[in-house]
């Protein structure tokens, strides 16, 4: 066998503006991180009205309920439990930091490649969804002693004779428990607006 050597002719290429294709991805991460900043508002705006909503379920969830005799009235207040009022105040924090934060989720709309201040949103968002779901689970486990009691301890269930507090109660639950899961997802959308920026 023989081998040849062939001529081989070099083929101009095309040089290829790598800035162009930079910008454009560049562009298409800024288009993204606009969609998702508008997300983020929407989601934070939404957020703040369900910590709203169950800090004032909440707080005015009072109510006297009769007992067997005539002379004595029960009173049910969230007052009386101490994990209902961490609840009411952590509900109260927590809106009042949202609405704050509503400035910085304004600022990514129009400045979407920030990174500095989507980091500080994910590090207070994080500590707030904490701090809100200590108080939700806590008095999640009151609740459900409120309602069905605890035979073995001798606590008496309570909703049996004042089902109003007790509804009052379990929809403030629900409002924190809506406003952690928006939280999980603020914090994840952040998350990638930095990884696309």
């Amino acid at each position: 066998m023989v081998f040849r050597k062939k001529k081989v002719e070099a083929v101009d290429m095309p040089e290829v503006d790598e800035s162009a294709s930079d910008k454009e991805s560049t562009s298409k991460a800024a288009g993204t991180n606009k969609g998702i900043s508008k997300i983020d508002l929407a989601m934070r705006i939404v957020a703040a009205i369900a910590t709203l909503g169950s800090a004032v379920a909440m707080g005015t969830s009072d109510r006297s309920s009769p007992s067997f005799s005539q002379f004595t009235n029960f009173k049910d207040q969230f007052r009386q439990f101490p994990t209902f009022t961490y609840l009411m105040v952590i509900n109260c924090i927590a809106c009042g930091y949202l609405v704050f934060s509503l400035i910085l989720s304004i600022f990514h709309i129009f400045k979407s490649t920030a990174k500095a201040t989507r980091v500080v949103l994910i590090i207070f968002d994080t500590v707030i969804m904490a701090f809100l779901t200590a108080g939700a689970s806590a008095a999640a486990a009151v609740v459900n002693f409120a309602h069905k009691g605890n035979a073995n301890a001798n606590w008496l269930a309570i909703c049996p004779r004042d089902n109003s507090f007790c509804e009052r109660v379990s929809g403030s639950l629900g409002g924190s428990f809506l406003a952690i899961l928006l939280l999980v997802m603020l914090i994840l959308f952040s998350a990638i607006a930095i990884s696309r920026s």
